[in-house]
């Protein structure tokens, strides 16, 4: 057992090999019933475009959907990334999700397009504001109206809004817009202290946000054993080696296949790469790990990214984490 710490997820809603994206967007909904009976504080649901390996390309649908079908857990996005979109439409489509569910609805941002620059032609604000220019607008869409525009639905309990990065830079923005922040250490492993210590001494207090809230996002794929857990793991890293190396728009491979695969020496380097930093394993093993991190980070809250194939060990990974805590 650790110390106490809020536990949330982050979901890509992966689609794997012999499954229809609707499959992946149905075990999202089940996983976020799951995960509700098991105590997580939130659940949230990225952003890509042109990868079909990973079926989010719209949150406000999906964490509509999930909204809909949980009674408690709150739910939003990890993170709409608002270079792709206009301000007035992310508050429009948000709007009508707080109006909903009020009070259980978050909007967690990005600073990047992300994507194809090919995908990212095709979306994108109109306009062409800067990301300050867009938050500033997002703000007062929910504040009144802007220019005598008003997004509707007005919700009575706005989203909450946070900030999502994965850097001492982003930390710091977030920090000085008052704004809670996750950093995805699911990206880039090894900076969060940094990172979450800046954000920590650069907040600026609002009447939203009086005090600095630090998140945590990390790739955990727990199991009974550590082999279960590495093959597991496994083939999600053989899905980003064939999207790397041979298909761009595949979908990702199953743990037969990535048991089958021989991989190359420079895969093996990248596949440990990719776990080593991560937390890959039995409760045992990760445990240790996992209270160090949370203790150097000072985080509040944790969320977790598990991206295997067989769904039944994916919810048994959250029931193990949430043991865990």
């Amino acid at each position: 057992m650790t110390e106490a710490i809020a536990i949330s997820v982050h979901d890509t809603a992966p689609v794997w090999r012999g499954d229809q994206p609707g499959d992946a967007l149905r075990r999202s909904v089940e996983l976020a019933q799951a995960v509700e009976a098991f105590g997580y504080e939130r659940y949230w649901v990225a952003e890509h475009h042109s990868t079909p390996a990973l079926a989010t390309s719209s949150p406000a649908v999906l964490a509509g959907q999930i909204l809909a079908a949980t009674g408690s857990i709150r739910v939003g996005s990890g993170a709409v990334l608002l270079p792709n979109h206009s301000a007035y439409a992310v508050a429009e489509q948000f709007g009508v999700l707080a109006s909903l569910h009020p009070g259980r609805v978050d909007l967690g941002l990005g600073r990047a397009g992300g994507g194809s620059p090919a995908a990212s032609a095709r979306l994108g604000d109109p306009v062409g504001r800067g990301f300050d220019e867009q938050l500033a607008d997002l703000r007062g869409y929910f504040s009144g109206g802007l220019n005598g525009v008003r997004a509707v639905p007005e919700p009575a309990v706005p989203p909450r809004f946070w900030l999502v990065g994965s850097s001492v830079g982003s930390a710091v923005y977030a920090a000085h817009q008052g704004l809670p922040y996750v950093y995805a250490h699911a990206i880039v492993g090894g900076g969060a202290p940094e990172a979450l210590l800046a954000y920590r001494e650069a907040f600026r207090p609002t009447p939203s946000q009086p005090e600095p809230h630090a998140g945590l996002a990390v790739i955990a794929v727990v199991a009974d054993s550590d082999s279960r857990a590495e093959s597991l793991a496994s083939a999600f890293v053989l899905g980003q080696i064939m999207m790397r190396t041979a298909d761009p728009h595949t979908v990702l491979p199953t743990e037969a296949d990535a048991a089958a695969h021989r991989f190359s020496p420079a895969e093996q380097v990248f596949l440990r790469q990719r776990i080593d930093p991560q937390f890959v394993g039995s409760v045992k093993r990760i445990g240790p790990r996992l209270r160090e991190l949370v203790r150097q980070t000072r985080a509040d809250e944790l969320f977790a990214l598990t991206q295997v194939p067989d769904h039944e060990a994916r919810i048994r990974s959250y029931e193990l984490l949430a043991k865990l805590f």
